[in-house]
C-alpha cells in the first residue's frame, strides 16, 4: 500500500458499499471525499431531483462522519483548485453516461494527465459497460430482446458487490467553506412537504428498501408488478439513479432470493427490468442525441398538436379520465408513478391528445425523483412509437379498460382521485356513463367537482391513427 491522498469524486454513486472508485481509493491511503454541484449540470436537473439530491447528500455526509466536502461551480476548475491547495496525488471517480458528462470527464482526464496527477475512473452504475455489449459486427443493439439475451446474458456475469472499505481514512479540505445549504437544492416555496412523507432517502434506506422488496415483493413480481395497488414493485429507481444502491446489489440479491425460494420466474423478470435500464443506457451512450431527437426519423414529420389547455389538464390530473388523473396526481404528490400507469398517461398524452412526447419528457423530468436521462428518454420514445424497439404507434392504451383491468377494485384510483371516492366500481373509470342519481349519491358533479373528459377516446384514437398514416 502506498501512502497517498486521493480525491474521490462522488457523483451518481452516493454510497459507501459497493463503490468501486471509493474502494480502490481507500486501498492507497487517505481519501478526500468530494461532491461538486456543477453549475452546468444544475441547469439540467429537475426540481424533484434537486430535492432528492439534497437529502441524499445529507445522508452520505452523515455516513462519512461529516467529512464530505461540497462545492459549487465548474467541476474541472474546482478539482484543479483543490489540487493546488492540497497535497493530492490522485483523483478517482465512477463513470456517468450523460453525453455532457462524458465530454467533461475527457477534458478533466486530459488536464490531470498534463499536470501528472493520477486519474482513474470505474464502473459503479451499470452491470455491463455499453461498449462491452455489442452485436457480432461491433454495432450497438437497437432491439431489447437480443440486447439482453444474446448480449448481456452471454457476456460475463455482473460482478459481485464490493464490501465497504475495511479502512477508510477521510480528510477535510480546510480551504473550503461551502456547506450543503449553500447548494440551495431545496425549493424556496416548500411544495416538498407532502413528498417528503413518502420517502426515506440515502444508502441505508435504499438497502432497507431492497431487503423489503426481496422479502415481500419479489414473489409474484412477474404478474403483480402491473397492478399499481399491489406491493410487487421495488421502488428502487431513485435509489439506483442517485447510486444509493448499485444495480449489482439488486441483481445478485434478487438472483439469490429467486433461487433459494424457487421464485426464478419472478426474479428473472425483475432482472430483465434491470436489463431494460442497461438497454436505455446503451442507447444513450451510442446515440447521444437520443434524449431530443426521434430515433425513427419518420416521426420528425408527425403532425403534433400544440394545445396548452390539454397539456395543463394532463399535468394537473384534470383530464376527466380517472386512471390518468390518478397517475398524474401521484406524480405531483409523491415524485413517483407506477410503471404501468406511466405507460397509460404517456399514451394518453401523445396519442389521445396528440401532444409531442417532449412535453411529457420535460414534465416527468421536473417532477420525478427518479428522473434519469437514459430511462426518461427511452420511456417516452417507446410510448411515442418513435424510439428503438418502441411500442407500435397504433398501440394506444385505453384508459377505461386499463383502469378496469389493473385497478379492478379502484383502490389506487380512489386513493388519488378523492372526488370519485364514493362512485361504484361499475362507473369509476367512466363516470360520464353513470346515471344522474348515482352521481348525485356519490357527490359527483361532472364539469363541477370532477371534469368531463377533455377528448372523446374513439375520435381522438382515430385522429392519431390518421396522423400516423400520413407518415
Amino acid at each position: 500500500m502506498t501512502d497517498k491522498i486521493t480525491i474521490f469524486w462522488f457523483r451518481q454513486d452516493l454510497r459507501i458499499a459497493d463503490n468501486p472508485g471509493l474502494f480502490e481509493a481507500a486501498q492507497h491511503g487517505a481519501v478526500l471525499p468530494v461532491y461538486i454541484l456543477d453549475t452546468d449540470e444544475l441547469s439540467k436537473m429537475g426540481s424533484a431531483s434537486q430535492w432528492w439530491l439534497h437529502h441524499s447528500l445529507n445522508a452520505l455526509n452523515e455516513s462519512l462522519d461529516n467529512t464530505l466536502n461540497v462545492y459549487v461551480g465548474s467541476s474541472k476548475n474546482i478539482l484543479l483548485e483543490i489540487l493546488q491547495k492540497n497535497a493530492i496525488q490522485a483523483v478517482y471517480w465512477n463513470r456517468c453516461y450523460e453525453p455532457w458528462r462524458i465530454e467533461n470527464d475527457s477534458l478533466i482526464k486530459a488536464e490531470l494527465k498534463n499536470i501528472n496527477i493520477e486519474c482513474k475512473s470505474f464502473n459503479g452504475s451499470l452491470l455491463w459497460e455499453p461498449w462491452d455489449v455489442l452485436k457480432k459486427d461491433k454495432t450497438p443493439y437497437k432491439v431489447f430482446t437480443p440486447f439482453y439475451t444474446r448480449g448481456c446474458l452471454q457476456a460475463r456475469s455482473p460482478r459481485h458487490p464490493l464490501p465497504k472499505p475495511e479502512k477508510l481514512t477521510l480528510i477535510k479540505d480546510l480551504h473550503n467553506l461551502t456547506t450543503l445549504g449553500n447548494l440551495e437544492l431545496l425549493p424556496k416555496v416548500r411544495w416538498d412537504k407532502q413528498m417528503k412523507a413518502c420517502w426515506e432517502i440515502g444508502e441505508h434506506a435504499a438497502k432497507s428498501k431492497l431487503i423489503e422488496f426481496l422479502d415481500d415483493g419479489l414473489q409474484g413480481y412477474k404478474e403483480n408488478r402491473n397492478y399499481p395497488f399491489k406491493k410487487n414493485v421495488s421502488r428502487l429507481s431513485p435509489h439506483l439513479h442517485f447510486g444509493e444502491i448499485s444495480p449489482n446489489q439488486a441483481w445478485h440479491g434478487a438472483q439469490a432470493q429467486g433461487l433459494s425460494h424457487g421464485w426464478t420466474k419472478d426474479s428473472d423478470c425483475f432482472l430483465s427490468e434491470l436489463g431494460w435500464r442497461e438497454f436505455s443506457h446503451s442507447l444513450l451512450y451510442h446515440f447521444p442525441d437520443f434524449p431530443n431527437k426521434n430515433f425513427q426519423q419518420k416521426f420528425d414529420n408527425f403532425p403534433w398538436a400544440n394545445n396548452p389547455l390539454y397539456l395543463k389538464a394532463w399535468q394537473t390530473g384534470q383530464t376527466g379520465y380517472p386512471i390518468v388523473d390518478a397517475g398524474m396526481r401521484e406524480l405531483w404528490q409523491t415524485g413517483y408513478m407506477h410503471n404501468r400507469v406511466r405507460m397509460i398517461v404517456g399514451s394518453f398524452l401523445v396519442k389521445n391528445l396528440l401532444q409531442h412526447w417532449h412535453f411529457g419528457r420535460d414534465w416527468f423530468w421536473d417532477c420525478l425523483v427518479d428522473a434519469d436521462l437514459a430511462n426518461n428518454s427511452s420511456g417516452w420514445q417507446w410510448i411515442a412509437g418513435s424510439g428503438a424497439d418502441a411500442s407500435p404507434y397504433f398501440r394506444i392504451f385505453n384508459p377505461i379498460t386499463q383502469g378496469e383491468k389493473f385497478d379492478p377494485d379502484g383502490k389506487y384510483t380512489r386513493s388519488l382521485v378523492l372526488e370519485l371516492n364514493r362512485l361504484p366500481n361499475k362507473y369509476l373509470f367512466k363516470p360520464w356513463e353513470a346515471p344522474e342519481n348515482v352521481l348525485k349519491s356519490a357527490g359527483v358533479v361532472l364539469g363541477g367537482t370532477y371534469p368531463n373528459p377533455i377528448v372523446d377516446l374513439k375520435v381522438s384514437r382515430n385522429k392519431a391513427l390518421e396522423a400516423y398514416k400520413e407518415l
